[in-house]
């Protein structure tokens, strides 16, 4: 542990009274040197819209509308669309994608696409559990014209194979759902804005990513867990993170990060609330996170997946050119409280001492 980074990051603190947040010095210096020098850089600009209210489903149809003009030339080329909602808890509704989110999304694309939608989880919990919790399963007959269906991907069990790094940084084999990587599909995330435990905060593309790979089927044996795989060590799962944005990149058509009410602390699935009242939206990923971690007051450098993905070219992460419509980043951001092993989280920043430096 880098106990002179503790003390620069933790002994700033700032500490009120007893029950109040604990906030971080967020600007403080990292724990060693970071270039985020591009790979194949982005020239073109992105948009992203930011909308704030009082009504989940009105806002989220609201913040697809105002980048309609860029959903629309690649929609009306597929044939159905996917929408993958963030159940990473089957019980908690405050970890989960609120029904109304995708009622939203569903308002949006009514009058707009005419083929089938396709709500697709791979929860690493029971993923029909989820559905019913959550109120999905009542979501085909209150859209009957829009062919809507609920599909478990593990269950489903078509993937396809990447190779990834191993804790040991050797190669491994994953398997992601093949409908996520499907031509034929317009796919929509339904995100959160969410703390997380291992990789500062969850937005759009860890909801795709670690959504991507399947597990056993339920009933299924021997038992295996290809989520598993990413969570070998806090570096690792960030390049890993990048790898597999890569292969879903093209698939993906737009995402909405639901802010309604989104969850500070011991994220992803043990945090508690903070009403940030918005909703954000864009067909770049990366540049709505880059928008989504901003309005929870969280240093954009400490986003090691994020960087990489924009250093690769999967998107903006630059917000001189990301083109932000509707609220201003300013008016609505809040401070979220992060997670209480946000020390080792950011060890990703250091250097790396686990072999000799000069060796060979």
């Amino acid at each position: 542990m880098n106990h002179e980074f503790t003390r620069r990051f933790f002994f700033g603190a700032a500490a009120g009274a007893a029950g109040s947040r604990i906030l971080l010095g967020q600007n403080a210096a990292p724990p060693g040197p970071v270039v985020h020098e591009p790979v194949f850089p982005i020239a073109k600009r992105s948009t992203v819209s930011i909308v704030p209210g009082q009504e989940r489903r009105k806002m989220v149809h609201d913040s697809l509308l105002a980048i309609e003009k860029d959903i629309l030339p690649r929609l009306k080329s597929k044939k159905y669309v996917v929408i993958k909602p963030n159940n990473v808890s089957t019980v908690n509704q405050l970890a989960a994608t609120h029904a109304d989110t995708l009622r939203g999304i569903v308002d949006f694309l009514a009058p707009r696409f005419k083929g089938p939608i396709v709500i697709a989880e791979s929860s690493a919990g029971d993923t029909p559990v989820g559905f019913e919790n959550f109120g999905y399963v009542k979501l085909p007959k209150e859209f009957p014209s829009q062919k809507i269906s609920l599909v478990d991907l593990n269950t489903e069990g078509k993937y396809e194979v990447i190779p990834l790094l191993s804790p040991d940084l050797h190669v491994q084999p994953v398997r992601l759902a093949a409908r996520l990587c499907d031509p034929d599909a317009f796919v929509i995330c339904s995100a959160i804005l969410k703390t997380h435990n291992t990789v500062i905060a969850t937005l759009s593309v860890k909801n795709m990513v670690l959504g991507a790979p399947l597990r056993n089927a339920p009933k299924e044996t021997p038992r295996w867990n290809d989520k598993r795989k990413y969570h070998g060590g806090v570096r690792q799962t960030h390049y890993n993170m990048m790898l597999t944005a890569q292969k879903l990149k093209p698939f993906w058509g737009a995402t909405v990060i639901d802010g309604f009410e989104g969850m500070e602390g011991n994220g992803p699935s043990s945090g508690t609330p903070v009403e940030s009242r918005i909703a954000i939206a864009s067909t770049d990923y990366i540049a709505a996170d880059r928008v989504g971690v901003e309005c929870m007051g969280i240093n954009p450098a400490w986003m090691g997946y994020l960087n990489y993905c924009a250093q690769v070219g999967v998107g903006n992460f630059d917000i001189a050119k990301i083109d932000v419509l509707g609220a201003k980043i300013a008016g609505v951001k809040k401070a979220y409280r992060l997670h209480r092993d946000i020390e080792p989280e950011l060890q990703w920043m250091g250097p790396l001492t686990e072999v000799p430096p000069k060796l060979g």
